[in-house]
Protein backbone atom coordinates (compact mmCIF):
# COMPACT_ATOMS: atom_id res chain seq x y z
CA UNK A 1 0.00 0.00 0.00
CA UNK A 2 1.43 3.24 -1.20
CA UNK A 3 1.80 6.11 1.97
CA UNK A 4 -1.25 8.24 1.92
CA UNK A 5 0.42 12.01 1.85
CA UNK A 6 0.19 13.75 5.27
CA UNK A 7 -1.20 16.80 3.58
CA UNK A 8 -4.53 14.84 3.14
CA UNK A 9 -4.57 13.36 6.43
CA UNK A 10 -7.09 15.15 8.70
CA UNK A 11 -5.73 13.01 12.12
CA UNK A 12 -2.07 14.17 11.00
CA UNK A 13 -3.41 17.81 11.09
CA UNK A 14 -5.34 18.00 14.21
CA UNK A 15 -2.29 15.61 15.98
CA UNK A 16 -0.09 19.04 14.84
CA UNK A 17 -2.87 21.53 16.46
CA UNK A 18 -3.32 19.96 19.91
CA UNK A 19 0.99 19.36 19.97
CA UNK A 20 1.07 23.58 19.32
CA UNK A 21 -1.84 24.11 22.11
CA UNK A 22 -0.32 21.83 24.76
CA UNK A 23 3.26 23.85 23.90
CA UNK A 24 5.12 20.46 23.20
CA UNK A 25 5.78 21.40 19.44
CA UNK A 26 6.97 25.35 19.22
CA UNK A 27 6.46 27.15 16.24
CA UNK A 28 10.34 27.03 15.38
CA UNK A 29 9.88 23.08 15.19
CA UNK A 30 6.24 23.18 13.04
CA UNK A 31 7.62 23.20 9.79
CA UNK A 32 9.79 20.07 10.46
CA UNK A 33 6.84 18.86 12.19
CA UNK A 34 5.18 19.29 8.99
CA UNK A 35 7.79 18.00 6.25
CA UNK A 36 8.90 15.13 8.22
CA UNK A 37 6.09 12.16 8.83
CA UNK A 38 5.64 9.60 11.46
CA UNK A 39 4.24 7.20 9.55
CA UNK A 40 6.58 7.00 7.13
CA UNK A 41 8.71 5.65 10.05
CA UNK A 42 6.32 2.80 11.13
CA UNK A 43 6.59 -0.68 9.79
CA UNK A 44 3.14 -2.42 8.87
CA UNK A 45 2.73 -4.58 11.52
CA UNK A 46 2.77 -2.57 15.07
CA UNK A 47 1.75 -2.30 18.84
CA UNK A 48 -0.48 0.80 19.93
CA UNK A 49 0.38 1.22 23.53
CA UNK A 50 -3.37 2.45 24.69
CA UNK A 51 -3.05 4.29 28.47
CA UNK A 52 -5.48 2.52 30.93
CA UNK A 53 -7.63 4.21 33.46
CA UNK A 54 -6.82 5.63 36.96
CA UNK A 55 -7.13 1.46 37.79
CA UNK A 56 -6.30 -0.01 34.64
CA UNK A 57 -3.01 -0.89 33.40
CA UNK A 58 -1.78 0.32 29.80
CA UNK A 59 -2.18 -2.24 27.12
CA UNK A 60 -0.49 -3.01 23.54
CA UNK A 61 -3.07 -3.43 20.68
CA UNK A 62 -1.81 -5.36 17.32
CA UNK A 63 -2.47 -2.95 14.29
CA UNK A 64 -1.73 -4.11 10.69
CA UNK A 65 -1.76 -1.82 7.66
CA UNK A 66 -2.61 -3.84 5.57
CA UNK A 67 -5.66 -5.35 7.11
CA UNK A 68 -7.13 -2.37 8.29
CA UNK A 69 -5.38 1.03 6.89
CA UNK A 70 -7.96 3.36 8.72
CA UNK A 71 -6.89 2.18 11.74
CA UNK A 72 -3.28 1.94 11.22
CA UNK A 73 -3.27 5.71 10.18
CA UNK A 74 -5.29 7.11 12.90
CA UNK A 75 -2.81 5.35 15.42
CA UNK A 76 0.28 6.67 13.32
CA UNK A 77 -1.20 10.27 13.57
CA UNK A 78 -2.22 9.80 17.71
CA UNK A 79 -0.62 11.13 20.44
CA UNK A 80 0.50 7.68 21.69
CA UNK A 81 3.81 5.96 21.93
CA UNK A 82 3.84 2.78 19.62
CA UNK A 83 6.23 -0.35 20.09
CA UNK A 84 7.80 -1.65 16.66
CA UNK A 85 10.18 -4.39 18.53
CA UNK A 86 9.35 -7.19 21.13
CA UNK A 87 11.76 -9.03 23.30
CA UNK A 88 15.47 -7.20 21.74
CA UNK A 89 14.19 -8.70 18.22
CA UNK A 90 12.82 -12.39 19.62
CA UNK A 91 9.28 -12.21 18.84
CA UNK A 92 7.74 -14.25 16.46
CA UNK A 93 3.97 -13.69 15.61
CA UNK A 94 1.00 -10.65 15.62
CA UNK A 95 0.19 -10.75 19.69
CA UNK A 96 2.06 -8.04 21.67
CA UNK A 97 5.23 -10.19 23.08
CA UNK A 98 6.36 -9.91 26.43
CA UNK A 99 8.65 -6.79 26.61
CA UNK A 100 8.96 -3.73 24.34
CA UNK A 101 12.53 -3.03 23.22
CA UNK A 102 11.91 -0.76 20.78
CA UNK A 103 9.31 1.99 19.28
CA UNK A 104 7.70 5.49 17.87
CA UNK A 105 8.04 7.22 20.93
CA UNK A 106 4.64 9.40 21.92
CA UNK A 107 5.09 12.41 19.58
CA UNK A 108 4.75 14.97 22.77
CA UNK A 109 7.94 13.23 24.12
CA UNK A 110 9.82 13.94 21.24
CA UNK A 111 8.90 17.78 20.44
CA UNK A 112 9.61 18.14 24.79
CA UNK A 113 12.97 16.30 24.38
CA UNK A 114 13.73 18.34 21.07
CA UNK A 115 12.62 21.86 22.90
CA UNK A 116 14.90 20.82 25.72
CA UNK A 117 17.80 20.30 22.94
CA UNK A 118 17.14 23.21 21.21
CA UNK A 119 18.90 22.34 17.97
CA UNK A 120 19.26 24.51 15.24
CA UNK A 121 20.93 24.57 11.07
CA UNK A 122 24.44 23.43 11.29
CA UNK A 123 24.80 22.00 14.51
CA UNK A 124 26.46 18.42 14.71
CA UNK A 125 24.31 16.43 16.89
CA UNK A 126 25.07 12.66 18.04
CA UNK A 127 21.49 10.87 18.35
CA UNK A 128 21.78 8.49 20.80
CA UNK A 129 19.06 5.31 20.25
CA UNK A 130 17.64 5.42 16.70
CA UNK A 131 14.68 3.25 16.78
CA UNK A 132 12.31 4.06 13.77
CA UNK A 133 14.53 6.47 12.67
CA UNK A 134 11.91 9.35 13.12
CA UNK A 135 14.01 11.51 15.35
CA UNK A 136 17.58 11.07 13.54
CA UNK A 137 14.47 12.61 10.21
CA UNK A 138 13.70 15.28 12.43
CA UNK A 139 16.98 16.34 13.33
CA UNK A 140 18.27 16.05 9.88
CA UNK A 141 15.43 18.38 8.37
CA UNK A 142 16.62 20.68 11.07
CA UNK A 143 20.37 20.48 10.92
CA UNK A 144 21.10 19.40 7.98
CA UNK A 145 21.88 15.54 6.99
CA UNK A 146 25.77 15.82 7.36
CA UNK A 147 25.56 17.02 10.87
CA UNK A 148 23.50 14.26 12.25
CA UNK A 149 24.94 10.64 13.43
CA UNK A 150 22.25 8.22 15.10
CA UNK A 151 23.35 4.96 16.71
CA UNK A 152 21.72 1.79 17.95
CA UNK A 153 22.75 -1.43 19.18
CA UNK A 154 20.32 -3.62 17.14
CA UNK A 155 21.21 -4.57 13.90
CA UNK A 156 17.99 -5.33 12.28
CA UNK A 157 16.44 -1.64 13.88
CA UNK A 158 19.69 -0.03 12.46
CA UNK A 159 19.25 -1.68 8.76
CA UNK A 160 15.27 -0.65 8.47
CA UNK A 161 15.94 2.66 10.12
CA UNK A 162 18.78 3.69 7.23
CA UNK A 163 16.75 2.04 4.64
CA UNK A 164 13.53 4.44 5.81
CA UNK A 165 15.87 7.76 5.93
CA UNK A 166 17.20 6.90 2.48
CA UNK A 167 13.89 6.24 1.17
CA UNK A 168 12.92 10.22 1.78
CA UNK A 169 15.99 11.44 1.30
CA UNK A 170 17.12 11.95 5.03
CA UNK A 171 20.56 10.83 4.79
CA UNK A 172 21.58 11.32 8.46
CA UNK A 173 24.81 8.77 9.27
CA UNK A 174 23.19 5.63 10.34
CA UNK A 175 25.49 3.32 12.91
CA UNK A 176 24.77 0.19 14.38
CA UNK A 177 26.88 -0.27 17.77
CA UNK A 178 26.85 1.07 21.57
CA UNK A 179 25.15 4.35 21.69
CA UNK A 180 26.22 5.00 25.61
CA UNK A 181 29.70 4.76 23.86
CA UNK A 182 29.02 7.56 21.41
CA UNK A 183 30.67 8.10 18.40
CA UNK A 184 34.00 10.36 18.26
CA UNK A 185 33.23 11.09 14.20
CA UNK A 186 35.26 14.54 13.58
CA UNK A 187 35.42 16.81 15.80
CA UNK A 188 33.04 17.92 19.02
CA UNK A 189 29.28 17.89 18.91
CA UNK A 190 27.13 20.91 19.34
CA UNK A 191 23.86 18.49 21.35
CA UNK A 192 23.84 14.71 22.09
CA UNK A 193 20.00 13.41 21.72
CA UNK A 194 19.17 10.08 23.67
CA UNK A 195 15.71 8.67 23.34
CA UNK A 196 16.32 5.50 26.09
CA UNK A 197 16.50 5.53 29.29
CA UNK A 198 19.79 5.73 31.63
CA UNK A 199 20.94 5.20 34.90
CA UNK A 200 23.89 7.25 34.85
CA UNK A 201 25.36 9.59 31.96
CA UNK A 202 28.02 8.20 29.82
CA UNK A 203 31.50 9.57 30.56
CA UNK A 204 31.50 9.34 26.45
CA UNK A 205 29.07 11.63 26.01
CA UNK A 206 30.58 14.25 28.33
CA UNK A 207 33.97 13.64 26.21
CA UNK A 208 32.27 14.48 22.87
CA UNK A 209 29.89 17.47 23.43
CA UNK A 210 32.04 20.78 22.92
CA UNK A 211 32.09 22.98 26.14
CA UNK A 212 28.67 24.67 26.06
CA UNK A 213 27.07 22.31 24.05
CA UNK A 214 24.09 20.24 25.51
CA UNK A 215 22.75 16.40 26.61
CA UNK A 216 19.21 15.67 27.07
CA UNK A 217 17.91 12.59 27.83
CA UNK A 218 15.87 10.24 29.85
CA UNK A 219 17.22 9.73 33.43
CA UNK A 220 16.08 7.86 36.42
CA UNK A 221 16.91 5.37 39.01
CA UNK A 222 16.38 1.97 39.66
CA UNK A 223 14.08 2.73 42.24
CA UNK A 224 11.00 2.99 39.82
CA UNK A 225 10.31 2.97 36.23
CA UNK A 226 9.83 6.77 36.90
CA UNK A 227 12.00 8.79 34.70
CA UNK A 228 12.70 12.44 33.43
CA UNK A 229 13.67 14.47 31.16
CA UNK A 230 17.13 15.92 32.04
CA UNK A 231 18.97 18.98 30.13
CA UNK A 232 22.59 19.26 31.29
CA UNK A 233 24.90 22.22 29.75
CA UNK A 234 28.71 20.66 29.41
CA UNK A 235 31.47 22.92 30.72
CA UNK A 236 34.59 21.49 28.85
CA UNK A 237 36.06 20.28 31.95
CA UNK A 238 34.26 16.94 32.32
CA UNK A 239 31.54 18.41 34.11
CA UNK A 240 28.08 19.06 33.48
CA UNK A 241 25.10 20.12 35.56
CA UNK A 242 21.71 20.29 34.49
CA UNK A 243 18.08 20.61 35.62
CA UNK A 244 15.27 18.42 35.36
CA UNK A 245 11.95 19.24 33.36
CA UNK A 246 9.48 16.57 32.85
CA UNK A 247 8.19 13.44 33.88
CA UNK A 248 8.59 10.68 31.01
CA UNK A 249 9.30 7.06 30.69
CA UNK A 250 11.41 5.29 27.97
CA UNK A 251 12.68 2.01 27.87
CA UNK A 252 15.91 1.66 29.15
CA UNK A 253 19.12 0.99 27.63
CA UNK A 254 19.94 -2.74 27.84
CA UNK A 255 22.67 -2.06 30.08
CA UNK A 256 20.62 -0.18 32.23
CA UNK A 257 17.75 -2.80 32.68
CA UNK A 258 16.97 -3.23 36.57
CA UNK A 259 18.17 -6.97 36.92
CA UNK A 260 15.79 -8.01 39.63
CA UNK A 261 17.64 -9.27 43.03
CA UNK A 262 16.76 -13.03 43.83
CA UNK A 263 14.67 -12.52 46.83
CA UNK A 264 16.29 -15.80 48.60
CA UNK A 265 19.51 -14.33 48.36
CA UNK A 266 19.35 -11.90 50.47
CA UNK A 267 16.30 -12.97 53.00
CA UNK A 268 18.40 -15.74 55.15
CA UNK A 269 17.25 -14.73 58.57
CA UNK A 270 13.41 -12.83 59.39
CA UNK A 271 14.49 -10.57 62.48
CA UNK A 272 11.83 -8.62 64.42
CA UNK A 273 9.92 -5.59 63.69
CA UNK A 274 12.08 -2.66 63.95
CA UNK A 275 8.80 -0.23 64.07
CA UNK A 276 5.87 1.79 62.16
CA UNK A 277 5.76 3.04 58.76
CA UNK A 278 4.39 5.47 56.76
CA UNK A 279 0.91 4.67 54.40
CA UNK A 280 1.93 2.75 51.17
CA UNK A 281 -0.12 5.88 49.14
CA UNK A 282 2.85 8.19 50.42
CA UNK A 283 5.42 6.01 48.64
CA UNK A 284 3.51 5.85 45.64
CA UNK A 285 3.37 9.17 44.85
CA UNK A 286 5.68 9.81 41.43
CA UNK A 287 6.99 12.92 42.66
CA UNK A 288 8.42 10.98 46.00
CA UNK A 289 9.34 8.14 44.26
CA UNK A 290 11.81 9.98 42.21
CA UNK A 291 13.43 11.84 44.99
CA UNK A 292 13.43 8.26 47.01
CA UNK A 293 15.67 7.60 44.04
CA UNK A 294 17.47 10.19 44.19
CA UNK A 295 18.44 10.58 47.99
CA UNK A 296 19.01 6.61 48.37
CA UNK A 297 21.59 5.33 45.69
CA UNK A 298 21.71 1.87 44.34
CA UNK A 299 18.21 0.87 45.64
CA UNK A 300 15.09 -0.95 43.88
CA UNK A 301 11.93 -1.76 45.33
CA UNK A 302 8.25 -3.13 44.35
CA UNK A 303 4.83 -2.52 46.49
CA UNK A 304 2.50 -5.41 45.93
CA UNK A 305 -0.73 -7.41 47.98
CA UNK A 306 -0.09 -10.34 49.59
CA UNK A 307 -1.96 -13.79 48.81
CA UNK A 308 -3.76 -12.93 51.67
CA UNK A 309 -4.63 -9.54 50.57
CA UNK A 310 -1.90 -7.80 52.52
CA UNK A 311 0.04 -4.53 51.14
CA UNK A 312 3.63 -4.87 51.39
CA UNK A 313 6.56 -3.28 49.94
CA UNK A 314 10.51 -5.16 49.43
CA UNK A 315 12.92 -2.52 49.46
CA UNK A 316 17.07 -4.02 47.97
CA UNK A 317 19.95 -2.75 48.04
CA UNK A 318 21.88 -2.99 45.02
CA UNK A 319 25.54 -2.99 46.62
CA UNK A 320 25.11 -5.95 49.46
CA UNK A 321 22.82 -7.99 51.19
CA UNK A 322 20.78 -5.12 52.81
CA UNK A 323 17.02 -5.38 52.58
CA UNK A 324 13.77 -4.03 54.17
CA UNK A 325 10.23 -5.14 54.32
CA UNK A 326 7.09 -2.72 55.38
CA UNK A 327 4.00 -5.59 55.67
CA UNK A 328 0.08 -3.19 56.35
CA UNK A 329 -2.52 -5.82 57.80
CA UNK A 330 -4.88 -3.07 57.99
CA UNK A 331 -5.84 -1.16 54.78
CA UNK A 332 -5.91 2.39 57.46
CA UNK A 333 -3.77 1.07 60.03
CA UNK A 334 0.83 1.46 60.33
CA UNK A 335 2.88 -0.63 58.94
CA UNK A 336 4.78 -3.05 60.50
CA UNK A 337 8.67 -2.55 59.18
CA UNK A 338 11.31 -5.62 58.88
CA UNK A 339 14.91 -4.20 58.01
CA UNK A 340 18.14 -6.37 57.62
CA UNK A 341 21.88 -5.05 57.03
CA UNK A 342 24.50 -2.88 57.26
CA UNK A 343 22.46 -0.57 55.33
CA UNK A 344 18.97 0.12 57.18
CA UNK A 345 16.88 0.67 53.80
CA UNK A 346 13.76 2.05 55.48
CA UNK A 347 15.25 4.13 57.64
CA UNK A 348 16.49 6.33 54.50
CA UNK A 349 13.33 5.92 52.40
CA UNK A 350 11.44 7.17 55.14
CA UNK A 351 13.86 10.25 55.96
CA UNK A 352 13.65 10.72 52.20
CA UNK A 353 9.65 11.14 52.17
CA UNK A 354 10.03 13.24 55.82
CA UNK A 355 12.21 15.19 53.89
CA UNK A 356 10.47 15.85 50.86
CA UNK A 357 7.25 16.80 53.17
CA UNK A 358 9.28 19.39 54.60
CA UNK A 359 10.15 21.23 51.66
CA UNK A 360 6.34 21.65 50.50
CA UNK A 361 6.55 18.53 48.23
CA UNK A 362 8.70 20.04 45.51
CA UNK A 363 7.87 18.72 41.87
CA UNK A 364 10.79 17.04 39.95
CA UNK A 365 11.36 20.43 38.08
CA UNK A 366 12.68 22.01 41.32
CA UNK A 367 15.99 19.11 41.46
CA UNK A 368 18.72 19.08 39.20
CA UNK A 369 21.99 16.59 38.76
CA UNK A 370 25.72 17.79 38.47
CA UNK A 371 27.81 15.55 36.43
CA UNK A 372 31.73 15.10 37.19
CA UNK A 373 34.24 12.28 36.89
CA UNK A 374 33.88 11.14 40.53
CA UNK A 375 30.48 10.51 39.97
CA UNK A 376 26.97 11.97 39.86
CA UNK A 377 25.33 14.09 42.95
CA UNK A 378 21.62 15.30 42.82
CA UNK A 379 20.59 19.15 44.59
CA UNK A 380 17.02 21.03 44.53
CA UNK A 381 16.81 24.46 43.62
CA UNK A 382 20.62 24.91 43.02
CA UNK A 383 24.03 23.27 42.39
CA UNK A 384 25.18 22.41 46.17
CA UNK A 385 22.21 22.42 48.18
CA UNK A 386 22.37 18.34 47.96
CA UNK A 387 19.75 16.29 49.49
CA UNK A 388 19.73 14.67 53.37
CA UNK A 389 21.96 11.65 53.06
CA UNK A 390 22.23 11.47 49.31
CA UNK A 391 26.13 11.17 47.95
CA UNK A 392 28.14 10.05 44.86
CA UNK A 393 26.50 7.84 42.85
Amino acid sequence: MTAIAHQQRPSRTELGRCLMESGALTSDWAPTFAAVDRAEFLPRLMWPFLPGGEAAVAQAVTVDRRTDPAAWYGYADSDLSIVTQWDDGDHRGTDPGRVATSSSSQPTVVFQLLAALDADTGMRVQDAGTGTGETAGLLTHRCGAENVVTIDVDHAVSAAARERLCRLGLYAEVLTGDALAGHPGEGLYDRVLCTFGVRSIPRAWMDQVRPGGIIAVPYGTHYSNRDALLRLTAYGDGTASGRFRAGIEFMRARSHRTVWPAHEDYVTTWPGSTGTAVQPDQLADTDAEFVIGLAVPHITHTVFREEDGTRAAWFYSRTDRSWAAVRWPEEDGPGTVYQHGPRRLWDAVEAACAWWEEQGRPGLDSFGLTVTPQGETPWLDEPGNLLPGAQWR
